[in-house]
């Protein structure tokens, strides 16, 4: 399983990684209740990340955007051999001495150089196949200042699709790994 992320400006694909299971499961369960539905890319950084997942983005308020989830969290799979680089799919978290992830938000990386520091602190659970112009895309739209939000909204349809490893690779040009 593979999920798909539709925007206006391009479609997404990303692997989710097997080492990272509990953030794996979670992003697949959520997909499949169609819960990212019209939740938008809330706060975009050139250089950084787009973060979205929030469903607090789907209302009128923007000043709540980036405060939502399910109501839970996840505990943190942190590991060493996987980095955030160019692509990287990490969940985002609030302060927490655990390290636990929201339930729902999550950022995509735009630069390695970028994100580097983030590692050992934020699980990264995926990687971005095919479609890494969509972040490019989407990080250089006009924002908010104060909160790095879009003035238009960027919403996604996040969709899990089933492929065989040897349609990813053919699809995708993609070799799975972790």
């Amino acid at each position: 399983k593979i999920i798909e992320i539709k925007t206006q400006y391009g479609d997404m694909y990303i692997w989710l990684y097997k080492a990272t299971p509990l953030h794996r499961d979670n992003f697949l369960k959520l997909a499949s209740e169609d819960y990212y539905d019209s939740t938008t890319f809330h706060r975009i950084i050139s250089g950084f990340m787009i973060q979205g997942g929030d469903p607090n983005s789907k209302d009128t308020d923007p000043n709540n955007d980036g405060q939502g989830g399910p109501g839970y969290t996840i505990p943190a799979e942190i590991r060493d051999t996987i980095k955030h680089e160019r692509g990287a799919l990490a969940a985002a978290r609030t302060n927490n001495p655990t390290k636990a992830s929201s339930g729902s938000q999550f950022y995509i990386c735009h630069s390695t150089s970028g994100t580097a520091s983030l590692n050992g602190n934020y699980t990264v659970y995926g990687m971005v196949m095919k479609g890494i112009e969509v972040v490019d895309s989407v990080v250089i739209q006009p924002k908010k200042t104060s909160n790095n939000r879009p003035f238009t909204d960027i919403k996604m349809d996040v969709n899990v699709l089933e492929k065989t490893l040897a349609e990813i690779k053919a699809e995708y040009g993609y070799e799975p790994k972790l």
